[in-house]
């Protein structure tokens, strides 16, 4: 053990970054645009204007300012939680005799939960500068709504929550989170909204999923004066916001001459893994640097894996702005077994474009392997894992593993998005052998791509 290294690495207040990284900025290819679904045309910031709050807007679209400056605002509310620390699992090293060094980047030192908090609370800062009443979201987990809640209490805004309804129903703590902070939360798909009332009609019983709520919940703020609606991941202005977890763990590293050998992250819509990477990849764009890069997701929700690179609408309402990204079809819904967050039918355009390019890599895993993996790291680091960072953990411990059979001393960095105390209805099923494990038949996801859009693009 190198005692020159510490257990935690924080970083001073002065360390914290004042400025978010845009990765598209250095991309030669840059991600295809995102189009009008009535026009087919790239859509102008006027329009997602309409949609999304005026700046968030402008983020959305800008892919050559490689930095933001981080409004005071928000760094005040940052340093709350942030510099998050930067962890060695040397507990976790010892238990799998590897010789490798882990590394994991702790998102979960704040009252949400998750690392979702770095975008909510600028989201909701933007909302507050425009003069809106509130804003409208969709929540899988409740990872997502647990933060923006928090983030909209602080700055006073109404905030209408459309939560996934199996995730409604088996996590009713994370549910009264949100409403503990003043948020309304509605199980989805409701009877409140057209499209809702419409998908009820269409999969009678639907245990509902993120593309139902995001189609719920855009309708809603589209319908009421004073709102807009904000989203927890997927896209682009997500990811620039959320790189200030990719910041910090390279700042971190380097104040120890620490060089990564692979970065892992779990990856649904793409805002951990994206903001993750996103330093690192910028690095590897301009020639800088290798690492390799790697993205893992569930084998019940495929997207990098085995979906399609495509544009498609980004939810199951075709009401928003169409992306190309790697998909498996808006009409697709993950089975109610699903036990975690990470049930996006798409990734995000930049994450797929990385992908694409072949500077990352995508695995998948089933759920009784990461909760497994989310066991053997609670039982020696101290944390219990929220099921979707699990899925990095259980990747960072195979390539553990494989160091220990080849005697190779590499560094592993992966992101633990948040902690899992209010998951435990899962865990429960784990615990007592009732977990199933699910992965979507080719049938099944060609029927789900069956209605993609045709765009000719």
């Amino acid at each position: 053990m190198n005692q020159s290294i510490p257990y935690k690495i924080y970083l001073e207040e002065h360390e914290m970054p004042r400025q978010w990284y845009n990765v598209r900025a250095d991309m030669t290819k840059k991600p295809a645009p995102i189009l009008n679904p009535q026009t087919l045309q790239p859509i102008t910031e006027e329009e997602l204007s309409g949609i999304f709050c005026r700046e968030l807007a402008r983020q959305e679209l800008d892919d050559h300012t490689a930095y933001f400056d981080i409004p005071q605002e928000i760094l005040d509310f940052y340093r709350m939680y942030r510099p998050s620390p930067l962890v060695r699992a040397y507990c976790l090293e010892e238990r799998l005799k590897t010789p490798a060094h882990i590394y994991y980047k702790f998102e979960g030192n704040n009252t949400s939960g998750s690392h979702k908090l770095n975008s909510a609370i600028a989201q909701a800062y933007y909302a507050k500068k425009q003069g809106l009443k509130g804003v409208t979201t969709e929540t899988g987990a409740g990872q997502w709504g647990t933060a923006l809640s928090m983030a909209c209490a602080y700055f006073e805004l109404d905030c209408q929550v459309y939560m996934v309804k199996c995730s409604y129903e088996q996590k009713p703590f994370r549910r009264e989170v949100m409403r503990t902070y003043g948020a309304a939360v509605t199980p989805s798909p409701s009877m409140n909204t057209a499209v809702g009332r419409k998908i009820n009609e269409e999969f009678p019983g639907t245990t509902g999923s993120l593309g139902c709520a995001i189609s719920e919940a855009v309708e809603a703020a589209m319908s009421q004066d004073g709102y807009r609606y904000v989203l927890g991941s997927v896209l682009s202005q997500v990811l620039l916001h959320q790189s200030i977890i990719g910041l910090e763990t390279k700042t971190a590293l380097e104040k120890y001459s620490i060089v990564p050998d692979m970065i892992i992250g779990c990856a649904g819509g793409g805002s951990n893994v994206g903001g993750l990477i996103s330093p690192f990849a910028g690095e590897i764009l301009k020639g800088q640097a290798n690492y390799q890069l790697i993205a893992v997701e569930p084998s019940s929700c495929p997207t990098l894996t085995r979906g399609i690179y495509a544009y498609d609408y980004c939810d199951t309402g075709k009401v928003c702005p169409l992306a190309k990204m790697y998909t498996l079809g808006s009409g697709f819904i993950p089975s109610a077994s699903h036990a975690g967050g990470l049930r996006y039918h798409g990734m995000s355009s930049v994450v797929s474009e990385l992908y694409d390019q072949g500077l990352l890599e995508a695995r998948s895993a089933s759920q009784r392997e990461i909760f497994q993996a989310a066991q053997t790291f609670a039982r020696v680091e101290g944390i219990l894992p929220a099921p979707e960072s699990s899925h990095a953990i259980k990747v960072a411990i195979d390539e553990a593993l494989k160091c220990k059979e080849t005697g190779e001393k590499k560094t592993i960095v992966f992101g633990l998005t948040g902690t899992g105390y209010f998951d435990m209805y899962a865990y429960q099923k784990y615990n007592d052998g009732l977990m199933e494990d699910f992965a979507p038949s080719q049938e099944e996801l060609e029927k789900a791509r069956a209605n993609m859009p045709q765009t000719g693009k």
